[in-house]
């Protein structure tokens, strides 16, 4: 009987400590996307900003080019 209580102990210790090795690696996934996220956003930013400032470089192209045709 005292076998099958130790053995009991030693599971729930072990299942214990899976549970915190995954509760772990959930939190790093967390913040891993969490960062992930962030720099995406960044990127997206930038490159609204330099398609709008490539927009503004078009419309005044086409301008000049208008007023070289007339």
């Amino acid at each position: 009987m005292a076998d099958i209580k130790q053995q009991i102990f030693q599971e729930l210790s072990n299942l214990e400590e899976a549970a915190a090795k995954l509760r772990g690696t959930a939190i790093h996934a967390g913040k891993q996307t969490d960062l992930e996220v962030a720099i995406l956003t960044q990127q997206v930013r930038t490159l609204r900003d330099k398609n709008s400032r490539a927009n503004e470089m078009i419309d005044k192209s086409l301008s000049i080019l208008k007023k070289l045709k007339k």
